[in-house]
């Protein structure tokens, strides 16, 4: 059987790439894009493949372009490409599985290099990462202090192939609490950083890791009740 591997364009790996940022909660509903000229200095691409990212992401709901003096790209509401994710996944019963599997061998691995490796300064940014947890007060302020602690965890393993993987792998996914009352899941994943918190600032390895594999369990039956079993609103 003959197989045909496409290679995406700049512009799809750009917007793949901002992709992966707005699922992974880093941007969020409201959010705006920095300047073109300095995203495209940051991404270390040229304008005219960004502008077409752009518009790729406009096409299919992400991100909308106001104009006038406060115009500029910002997230959308996200509604519509959610729908389009949840109905992939639908179709594709098997991967949200994978995803998880993933993400639990990447960051288990990940907690426990963190917990070997950390600096003080980094172990601050987790901690810092729970309290804005535990002061959400919106969906797109939970998904940002979430993203921040998963991300604080990745850069203290200091491996940078194994960050940019979560990073990637993260980005798969929206996280659940895009349809979950987000106030439950504050005490439940406030609950769940701190032991990671604790055990890499405690030096236990072992202990991280396995907080952190609980940690995205928990988040695999959040993830399949909101994707197979119904969401539950506020």
């Amino acid at each position: 059987m003959d197989f045909e591997f496409t290679t995406p364009t700049v512009s799809e790996d750009i917007a793949a790439r901002l992709r992966t940022l707005i699922h992974s909660g880093e941007l969020g509903p409201g959010d705006r894009l920095p300047p073109e000229r300095e995203l495209a200095e940051r991404m270390r691409v040229g304008r005219v493949s960004l502008r077409e990212a752009i518009r790729l992401l406009q096409a299919s709901g992400y991100v909308e372009v106001r104009r006038g003096a406060t115009g500029g790209t910002f997230v959308t509401q996200l509604d519509r490409p959610y729908q389009d994710w949840l109905r992939q996944m639908r179709n594709r019963v098997d991967e949200i599985g994978d995803i998880l599997d993933l993400r639990i061998g990447l960051e288990a691995r990940a907690a426990a290099l963190a917990a070997r490796r950390r600096t003080d300064a980094q172990l601050s940014a987790m901690a810092t990462a729970i309290d804005q947890l535990a002061s959400s007060d919106s969906r797109t302020s939970f998904r940002a202090a979430d993203a921040a602690f998963h991300g604080a965890v990745a850069a203290a393993a200091h491996n940078k192939r194994l960050e940019t993987a979560i990073a990637q792998a993260r980005g798969e996914m929206f996280t659940p609490v895009d349809r979950l009352v987000y106030t439950e899941l504050i005490m439940s994943s406030q609950a769940a950083h701190a032991a990671v918190h604790e055990a890499i600032r405690d030096r236990n390895a072992e202990l991280a890791a396995r907080a952190m594999e609980s940690h995205l369990e928990q988040t695999r039956q959040e993830l399949h009740h909101v994707i197979f079993g119904g969401s539950r609103t506020e």
